[in-house]
């Protein structure tokens, strides 16, 4: 109640481009972590986060009124708006180095930054096309991503179809209508899929909540785009969702479910047994369903829900006072891996396409020969996996065995492939190398030794000609 009081005085007389008192700005975003079930001091910053960036307001005053961790996230949310640079790029990418900088001193500072674009993008409409259509690209590019890699799914479908509807209007409403007359379409399809689901699950005495989940326009879309289809060839509209209470419940529900329609067994993924690196946890199957058609079908526990639907945040106990990154704990592979690039890569423009392909999560999961579970980007190859184990394994590798067999280090990696590493103690890193690898830190840790070699040749030069 204080910071909401203190903020409405900050603003008072502040109106946004609509025309609206700019105090519901920093009300929604307060309430869009509300939804996300964050603590306190967050929910305050969100309520404060523009007040020492557009009023007369002091980070001295906030910090004075309402403590030293407060102050610190207003602070980190309002250097990340303080970013004067030459060209956009050059400014995108540094607002994104400044932004894992962020996550890794306190990771609510982005969550308020997500929560203060998601608002941002709600509200786009009077905005000239031009600016709309800047901030319309940077979120698909940047903010959509990466509330994806923090595993935040909901703000991530949202941003993106708000995106569409501000970059491609007509695309985003021709889509709409087509979805809305499908969906009634498929309507009766899906309720006899869930229908006979509950059934069944009654008989082996598995309780389950099971909903249809329709797909979001910019995924349609995407799909569209990508595989060339027509709409009318576009048949997973909707997903089915079954959330249990214990993960043999949700295999058991699998059997079930495979037990009565054909699985296409490409579809099948086992993000139980193998979660996804922002730690999300779920059984994907696609069966063909009663009436001919394809039906996409997640199965997950209510505590994978919960990760599911909150993401990063579900993983942070504020209660503790636990704020930054604990290195131990493995819901943070992804965050830990964009810290190391962004010391490596010193360069802002290199940092930024890394952090973009990175951002876009097609992943491969492969196994070391002694089951351990690897993420890559999709094209990785063997020289990525080398360098993935230690800086030393990839500098020295000679070749590399997938699956038992020798293959060139060119082979790109296939999900559940084991992949092993051959090395020689005098062996050194091609340049050719830089053409075949896909993560940063191969690419990083090549361009350094060929740095170093380099240097290394040229003091030798210089040597021999005194």
């Amino acid at each position: 109640m204080r910071a909401y009081v203190f903020a409405a005085k900050a603003h008072k007389g502040q109106e946004r481009v609509s025309g609206e008192p700019y105090l519901s700005h920093p009300l929604q975003v307060s309430a869009i972590l509300t939804d996300l079930r964050m603590d306190v001091a967050t929910v305050a910053a969100g309520l404060l986060h523009d007040a020492v960036e557009d009023t007369h307001a002091t980070l001295k005053e906030i910090q004075e009124h309402f403590g030293a961790e407060i102050a610190a996230l207003v602070d980190g949310v309002t250097k990340l708006s303080r970013i004067p640079f030459s060209t956009r790029e050059e400014a995108q990418a540094e607002n994104i180095r400044k932004m894992v900088l962020a996550m890794s001193k306190d990771i609510r500072v982005i969550l308020v930054k997500l929560a203060d674009r998601l608002h941002n993008m709600r509200t786009l409409d009077p905005l000239p096309e031009a600016k709309r259509h800047l901030i319309a690209r940077e979120t698909l590019d940047i903010y959509a991503p990466l509330a994806h890699r923090l595993g935040i799914y909901w703000i991530k479908a949202e941003l993106e179809d708000l995106a569409l509807r501000s970059i491609d209007p007509e695309a985003y409403r021709d889509l709409t209508a087509q979805i809305a007359r499908k969906r009634q379409e498929r309507e009766g399809d899906l309720n006899l899929v869930i229908g006979l689901l509950e059934r069944k699950l009654t008989e082996v005495d598995i309780k389950a909540q099971i909903t249809g989940r329709p797909k979001h326009f910019y995924s349609i879309y995407k799909k569209m785009r990508d595989q060339k289809k027509e709409f009318d060839e576009i048949y997973d509209l909707t997903a089915v969702r079954v959330i249990t209470d214990s993960v043999k419940d949700c295999y058991g529900t699998l059997g079930v479910i495979h037990t009565l329609w054909k699985p296409i067994s490409q579809r099948f993924k086992d993000f139980i047994a193998v979660p996804k690196s922002n730690g999300y946890q779920s059984l994907h199957t696609t069966v063909i369903g009663p009436k001919g058609d394809p039906v996409e079908i997640q199965i997950r526990t209510w505590e994978m829900h919960r990760v599911a639907e909150e993401g990063i945040a579900a993983h942070w106990k504020y209660k503790e006072g636990r704020t930054s990154l604990d290195p131990a704990d493995e819901s943070f592979v992804w965050l830990r891996q964009m810290m190391e690039w962004q010391r490596e890569l010193k360069d802002s423009k290199e940092f930024l396409n890394t952090l973009k392909v990175d951002l876009f999560p097609d992943e491969v999961y492969v196994f070391t020969p002694r089951g351990d579970v690897k993420p890559f980007p999709k094209g990785a190859t063997p020289v990525d996996f080398a360098f993935a184990v230690h800086t030393d394994v990839g500098l020295r590798c000679v070749g590399a065995k997938v699956n038992g067999r020798l293959v060139p280090l060119r082979t790109e990696l296939q999900n559940g492939d084991i992949v092993e590493i051959l090395t020689s103690p005098n062996h050194t890193p091609s340049r050719d190398w830089l053409k075949i690898v896909k993560t940063p830190r191969a690419r990083g840790k090549i361009r350094q030794w060929i740095k170093n070699e380099e240097r290394t040749r040229s003091i030798s030069l210089g040597r021999d000609m005194l």
